[in-house]
């Protein structure tokens, strides 16, 4: 079909398995050694990750195992609790919200100390290599250079010496489950250094006939021994010779060493020992060039699906810290940098998660610390569902699977909470979880009451079909949206002022309002974004039981409740979306959250073109909101805007994003940013304003929740002289390949798995496109 020089072709075929090269190399670098955590390198397998900082006299190596958590299974539930649900649900109906608080923190909430100590746990710290160095002179070194390749996840250090050329390559293998730090000279015997392997607590290491062991048991909390870890490190050398000095291996006069770092814990099996050797005698016995080669292509089927093109720029030569100085000076003058955090988030995915194991936490997988901020846990009030956003949109759907995992594990204990809490079928999870399964109320009412976080969830579960189609991964699913489902459709009341189904008790996600008297509560009846889950989660399981051809009667039920439940938005007084059921004032008008919006985005409840007057509502919520905030608050308004088609102002988000800052204490205000390794400041480092802003960027290129597939929705004025995307994904399962030149699609390809329809709005106009076989 043409037209005016466009082109669409619409195909179907039997694979959909395309991999593209990126015209320019993506890589960050830089021209010194890391001083600070944030400025080191992130490499990770989905399973072992390490840090390196590239120092000259002593490398500095943080490792990781995505597994390796304290704490252990649990009951924390106040099987009591229920016996005070009428009192409270009274106290809010008489609008007693602040005695419903009292009485909620007294008996609704968790047993114990909650996410506060063991037994929940904590994601921690595997531990430290460190190689010292010693050089035959100090002479200061030159030709500096560090850097990542996200086109091959390996990062590299090369520096001159003595006139001695020293390069180390590091690499976390996707073919032998190992991380591997290569160091060679360019002139024989120079090489020569200790290395030491530790942890900051509960760790042992000995040495062996060549091999540095470290191993321990974390703390649980429990009357029972908590999770043991093994780690090990060998090394093969070229030149020189291997000794050891009590715990630590000593290399003197080599010219080549690889160092190969295996590392295991107990959490899904007894055989953890027998698989920390088979990864690392696999390793060994795979010639280096070969074992690189390999972690090349297993890691690029995956990173090679997509490539994105805005343009050219002034700065892409720049060191990565300094380019980032100057892309906040003038960000319209480096259109790379989008494209390189845009990868950079994919990378980051594929880098922290893999089929099998875990989904990435609030720091992916990389942490520095025993005591890791917010526990490193799994957040249900928006971090954890916004680490997995960008993934079916970016081509990585089966990345999307360890989350799905993970969900199925707190099945049985959200149905014990479910009862304890609200004598009510189904399951629940609250705001915060492990991976113990922890679903109970979190320790204080003032957040850990909120309970959208199971059906939050269920809205990832739902678009990995959403994108897919796959039928059997469905049926796999069907029994968790199905349980959550039954959950809210049986606590929800009838509330006598409104005639609605209400959730109550509950609350809208950290935040507060104040009541008539003064006084501030968050304790609620059915705030925004229950009622917003709710019917999305409904209408999914209504779908999803025509699709598999069951539970008539539920799906009936359900129906009947959706007439029931309040409106996906409700416009206030002064024209925002309402954030409760009733206009109250909030107590921090530019609060981090903005759960009201669920609708918005990741729902597609509110659309410009269906819900005109929710639209405009939703961006005067989000004016009197502002634009600073966290940074995952920060990638979560950028995500809005581009939602409500708005490109400029959703660039705005990017470039507000993306501040300097090298700032690690706690925050919950204005003031995220960017690290100079371009991981995302809370601060502290959290990961989710990473996958965040790669979701968001993605979705001002292409959007297909409203039912059709729309290009460019929201291209910023500096992105439309001329670009190209290839490899995205649309819901229907189809990979879209789209190129335009001032601001107009003039080259489109769609690829469907069957022959079908396709609805495609390109340039302002939505047209029905049949495909064709290929």
């Amino acid at each position: 079909m043409m037209k005016k020089n466009f082109y669409l072709f619409i195909i179907f075929c039997f694979t959909t398995s395309v991999t593209y090269a990126q015209n320019t190399p993506l890589r960050l670098w830089y021209t010194k050694p890391a001083t600070l955590w944030e400025e080191t390198l992130p490499l990770g397998n989905g399973h072992l990750g390490m840090m390196p900082d590239g120092g000259i006299k002593e490398e500095h190596i943080v490792l990781n195992d995505i597994t390796l958590w304290s704490g252990a299974p649990q009951d924390a539930n106040n099987y009591a609790a229920y016996k005070s649900l009428p009192e409270i649900r009274r106290l809010l109906a008489e609008g007693k919200n602040d005695e419903a608080q009292q009485l909620v923190d007294k008996n609704f909430i968790c047993t114990g100390k909650g996410s506060g100590s063991e037994p929940f746990g904590k994601y921690q710290v595997l531990g430290d290599l460190k190689i010292k160095f010693n050089y035959t002179n100090d002479e200061e070194y030159s030709d500096y250079n560090r850097q990542l390749s996200l086109d091959n996840a390996i990062a590299t250090c090369t520096f001159k010496l003595s006139n001695v050329t020293y390069k180390r390559e590091y690499f976390t293998s996707f073919n032998n489950d190992v991380s591997i730090v290569k160091l060679s000279a360019d002139k024989p015997g120079q090489l020569n250094f200790t290395i030491a392997l530790s942890r900051p607590e509960r760790s042992v290491t000995v040495q062996k006939d060549g091999e540095m062991q470290m191993y321990g048991q974390m703390i649980s909390g429990t009357a029972n021994g908590g999770m043991q870890y093994l780690a090990k490190v060998k090394t093969q050398l070229t030149g020189g010779t291997l000794t050891h000095d009590d715990n630590k291996l000593v290399v003197k006069n080599a010219t080549e060493v690889v160092i190969y770092v295996s590392a295991n814990t107990d959490f899904r099996g007894a055989d953890y020992k027998r698989n920390v050797d088979a990864a690392l005698n696999g390793a060994l016995k795979t010639p280096y060039a070969q074992e690189r080669a390999s972690h090349i292509t297993k890691y690029q089927k995956l990173f090679k699906r997509v490539t994105v093109d805005l343009g050219t720029g002034t700065a892409a030569d720049e060191p990565t810290d300094q380019r980032l100085i100057s892309f906040h000076k003038n960000p319209n003058a480096d259109k790379l940098l989008p494209v390189l955090f845009y990868q950079y988030g994919r990378y980051l995915t594929i880098s922290s998660t893999r089929v099998g194991l875990l989904p990435p936490n609030l720091q992916g997988l990389w942490a520095n610390q025993v005591n890791t901020p917010w526990n490193s846990d799994y957040h249900l009030d928006v971090n954890v569902q916004m680490n997995h956003w960008p993934v079916e949109v970016s081509n990585l759907s089966e990345l999307n699977l360890p989350l799905a995992q993970l969900v199925k594990g707190m099945i049985k204990p959200g149905e014990r909470t479910a009862k304890a809490y609200y004598n009510a079928d189904g399951w629940v999870a609250h705001v915060i979880t492990n991976v113990w399964g922890f679903t109970e109320p979190g320790e204080s009412a003032s957040w850990g009451v909120t309970k959208s976080g199971s059906g939050w969830l269920c809205n990832n579960l739902w678009e990995h079909y959403a994108f897919s189609e796959d039928k059997a991964y469905l049926r796999d699913i069907y029994p968790i949206l199905k349980g959550s489902a039954q959950f809210y459709s049986s606590m929800l009341i009838h509330d006598a002022k409104t005639g609605f189904l209400v959730t109550s008790p509950s609350s809208s996600p950290e935040n507060s309002f104040y009541l008539p008297n003064g006084k501030t509560a968050s304790i609620c009846v059915a705030p925004t974004i229950d009622n917003q889950i709710i019917r999305e989660l409904f209408n999914n399981v209504i779908t999803a039981s025509k699709l598999l051809g069951k539970d008539e009667a539920l799906r009936k039920d359900l129906a009947a409740k959706l007439k029931q439940l309040p409106p996906a938005g409700q416009i206030s007084k002064d024209g925002r979306i309402m954030e409760w059921l009733e206009d109250y004032k909030e107590t921090e008008p530019q609060h981090r959250h903005i759960s009201h919006l669920y609708g918005l985005y990741p729902a597609s409840l509110i659309t410009p073109d269906a819900t005109p007057a929710l639209a405009e509502a939703s961006k005067k919520t989000l004016e009197v909101r502002g634009d600073d905030g966290p940074s995952w608050s920060i990638a979560y308004k950028l995500l809005f805007w581009a939602r409500l088609h708005d490109g400029n102002r959703a660039y705005k988000l990017f470039t507000e994003i993306m501040k300097p800052t090298l700032k690690t204490d706690i925050n919950y205000g204005a003031g995220g940013g960017i690290y100079p390794n371009l991981l995302s400041a809370g601060p502290p480092f959290q990961i989710d304003g990473n996958f965040g802003t790669t979701a968001g960027i993605a979705e001002m290129l292409i959007q297909s929740h409203a039912g059709f597939i729309e290009l460019l929705p929201a291209i910023p004025d500096s992105w439309m002289a001329t670009g190209e995307v290839k490899g995205v994904k649309a819901r229907g399962n189809y990979m879209v390949d789209f190129s335009w030149k001032n601001g107009k699609v003039i080259n489109c390809r769609i690829i469907s798995s069957r022959p079908r329809k396709v609805k495609v709005k390109i340039n302002g106009v939505i047209k029905t496109y049949h495909t064709v076989k290929a």
